[in-house]
């Protein structure tokens, strides 16, 4: 029987157990995946932990994207057949095989790796809301990017890249440094450096950035709020360093904004919206724009060092689960 990661209680990774678990045939509109490699990211950590905005029902499997092979659908369900190899997101990933509803379910794109479409869901889709559709980003800008060495620095590198952007990357180590240069960055500089500032500046040619994407919070975005330009944006993508506390003369005095970027309600407030941003994402995986830097993987059974490496924040790239 199939097995999957169970939460029956919040808290940290070591109190969870691999159980046999077997979700049936899929219902309607449904498909059943064999899960081939999953992706684990902070967020799926704090959301086993009880104390994300979104507290999922238990028992819970954790995991929100990932990628395998159809092995049934439901009634209703069109252009996925058995044998496909397809990414999916949603919840309930940690496993070797669950239903997922069709909508969230798609066929992965000839020539892409089933690993880099395990991880292109939930990271490039809120790179192309954030700078596509809320910052709005035009080719010639600059735009600094904080944690840029995790999945959402990566990908909103190489969406930038794509976008015409010139593209400062900030991280905490020359093993991350390497790379974000690697991923697409024109200039790396070193977070927690005491010229931090002087940095993006001379990085910059002196002159202020005209964005700044922020998966980080903390002190660090006041100190980047600092250093937009006129008519500058700060895109909120998340607070792992905990929930910044920026004066509002600054925005004032800039005429500058402060642009928050909740993707998961965007998708279920706006279905239009959220299908034209997953096809765009496909759409840059056929020309090759999609590239996640993949730091370490784990096999399913190993899960908790998986998730505890999520948690620290210390690699570079993304962390995998695989189910063989």
């Amino acid at each position: 029987m199939p097995k999957a990661v169970t939460v029956r209680a919040f808290g940290p990774p070591e109190s969870f157990a691999l159980e046999e678990f077997d979700p049936g045939p899929p219902g309607p509109g449904e498909v059943r995946v064999a899960v081939k490699v999953a992706g684990v990211s902070f967020v799926d950590v704090l959301s086993t932990s009880g104390n994300y905005q979104h507290v999922p029902k238990l028992p819970h499997i954790p995991g929100s994207e990932g990628a395998g092979v159809v092995a049934a659908t439901g009634e209703g369900v069109d252009g996925l057949n058995v044998g496909d190899p397809v990414f999916f997101s949603g919840g309930g990933v940690f496993c070797e095989a669950n239903n997922f509803a069709a909508a969230k379910v798609g066929r992965i794109p000839d020539g892409l790796s089933m690993e880099t479409a395990a991880v292109m869901t939930a990271n490039y889709q809120t790179a192309v809301y954030a700078l596509e559709y809320r910052a709005k980003a035009q080719p010639g800008e600059t735009m600094l990017v904080l944690g840029a060495a995790g999945g959402t620095g990566i990908a909103a590198i190489q969406i930038g890249k794509n976008l015409g952007l010139h593209i400062i990357a900030s991280a905490s180590s020359e093993e991350k440094r390497r790379a974000v240069l690697a991923a697409g960055a024109d200039v790396a500089i070193e977070t927690g450096a005491a010229d931090w500032r002087d940095q993006i500046k001379a990085a910059n040619h002196g002159k202020p950035v005209d964005i700044v994407f922020d998966p980080v919070g903390g002190d660090l975005s006041e100190l980047a709020f600092r250093n937009l330009g006129y008519d500058g944006r700060l895109l909120v993508i998340g607070f792992t360093a905990g929930i910044p506390a920026i004066p509002s003369n600054l925005a004032l005095l800039k005429s500058a904004s402060i642009v928050g970027v909740h993707l998961g309600d965007t998708m279920m407030r706006w279905p239009e919206k959220a299908a034209a941003i997953r096809a765009r994402v496909i759409e840059l995986a056929g020309q090759g724009v999609i590239a996640p830097a993949i730091a370490e993987r784990y096999p399913l059974r190993d899960f908790v060092a998986a998730m505890n490496s999520a948690k620290s924040g210390k690699a570079a790239g993304r962390i995998l689960l695989t189910m063989d």
